[in-house]
């Protein structure tokens, strides 16, 4: 397993690109808490706390599908560099002038929400022309996954840090420093700067005329919502069981089943088609949810969290090479910024039903919040099958049959970009 990672790694550009691309995510991975940590510093209620938070959420939500659209229009160093600057700019007035005027305070949250580079759209719009194989491919989306857990569990460690040594203020200055300095890496990459997005049908609906596309994001809509939901339900799990630590047992459980499935999914290499193997693994991540309303003792419930994570970095790295079939030709960092802004706002809206249904019926009830959204996101994924069969993105009217190297007649998948059946990646166009 190690040594095909490393292999990847030693890619040339592929650790860059990575790397590169956590350090320029840790403003948004730490901003719930830094916002928080600073607005009670300056005298804020935890509520006005959480307002600005959820101000630069929405701002997050709302940038990232429209930043990922200009990026297939004019490439990646035109916007991410730019939106990365303004971004920190924004946190830095905040930083400086606190809280009074609060209209000044909400304006800087909402524009360090919106100018949040779509890194993750990015990278993985990149990996198919920097790796080429099709392995490869498969084992870097995984590794993406995995290294997701790595940064919101680092992350705020580092703002804590940052905090006991300086202050709250430096805390949101330095972190912002360190991400524009992840963005440039990436931007001046020979990658990024010579990536281009293929030509693109003028459309105002953009990635989301793709039914395939949007199934998916139906579908990890509610993939959020369970993750949401777990968070809160395992603080009032603690606050049933010895308060302290428990929670976090509970969550960092969570984060390594997470982190040791994607690492043995991305190990080794997948036949047939993706779409098909991701209603295997959305099925095993909304089963392994399920035994978590037993809420038994501490230990046992730490075993059980770490088992309902097993199967969310392999879902999340199996719906990537989805998203890259699916999403109509010249829209792949739009289509991957939307499923980013539809998970953020799932979990968002876990996090909010969790606390009502568990004040009405306990923590189990909680914990039944995630097996409910686990079920639901199958049945949106069975459902809809058939927009995700067939030749991905379907082919258009008058579009060529026949394709280079294929079977005669066959007609042209407009989103397989290597134009193979089984799985394609968009590599034609790509540095």
């Amino acid at each position: 397993m190690a040594a095909g990672y490393r292999d990847l790694l030693r890619s040339k550009h592929a650790a860059r690109l990575l790397i590169g691309t956590l350090v320029g995510r840790l403003p948004n991975a730490t901003a719930a808490l830094a916002v928080v940590l600073f607005t009670r510093a300056e005298g804020g209620s935890y509520a006005l706390a959480g307002v600005l938070s959820a101000v630069y959420g929405v701002g997050n939500a709302v940038g990232q599908p429209l930043l990922g659209r200009a990026v297939d229009h004019y490439g990646q160093p035109r916007v991410m560099l730019p939106a990365a600057v303004a971004s920190a700019v924004a946190m830095a007035v905040f930083a400086v002038v606190g809280l009074d005027p609060l209209p000044v305070a909400y304006a800087s949250m909402l524009a360090a929400g919106l100018f949040t580079p779509p890194l993750e759209g990015g990278l993985r719009a990149l990996w198919p022309g920097v790796l080429g194989r099709e392995e490869w491919v498969h084992a870097a989306y995984a590794l993406d996954a995995v290294a997701q857990e790595v940064i919101f569990s680092v992350g705020p460690l580092l703002v804590t840090a940052l905090v006991a040594l300086w202050s709250e203020a430096a805390a949101l200055l330095v972190i912002n420093v360190i991400g524009v300095a992840g963005a440039l890496s990436v931007v001046v990459s020979p990658p990024s700067r010579q990536w281009r997005s293929a030509p693109r049908e003028a459309h105002w609906l953009g990635a989301l005329r793709s039914p395939g596309l949007l199934v998916l994001l139906g579908t990890f809509f509610f993939v959020g919502i369970a993750l949401g939901s777990i968070g809160v339900a395992a603080v009032g799990y603690a606050d049933e069981h010895g308060g302290g630590m428990v929670s976090s047992y509970l969550l960092s459980a969570l984060g390594v089943g997470a982190l040791v499935g994607g690492l043995a999914y991305g190990a080794r290499p997948w036949a047939g088609p993706p779409e098909r193997r991701l209603r295997v693994l959305v099925a095993a991540l909304a089963l392994g949810y399920l035994p978590l309303v037993l809420v038994p003792g501490v230990a046992a419930m730490t075993a059980l969290a770490g088992l309902s994570g097993l199967f969310l970095a392999p879902a999340l790295a199996c719906v990537f090479v989805v998203v890259d079939r699916h999403a109509p030709r010249g829209t792949v960092t739009e289509a991957f910024s939307w499923l980013v802004t539809t998970f953020v706002v799932g979990n968002a809206a876990g996090t909010a039903a969790a606390g009502p249904v568990m004040e009405h019926g306990g923590v189990a009830a909680g914990f039944a919040v995630p097996g409910a959204a686990g079920a639901v996101a199958l049945a949106v994924l069975l459902a809809t099958a058939r927009f995700l069969t067939g030749t991905p993105g379907g082919t258009p009217t008058g579009a060529p049959t026949g394709t280079p190297g294929g079977t005669p007649g066959e007609p042209q998948a407009e989103n397989d970009r290597n134009r193979a059946v089984e799985p394609g990646f968009r590599a034609g166009h790509q540095a």
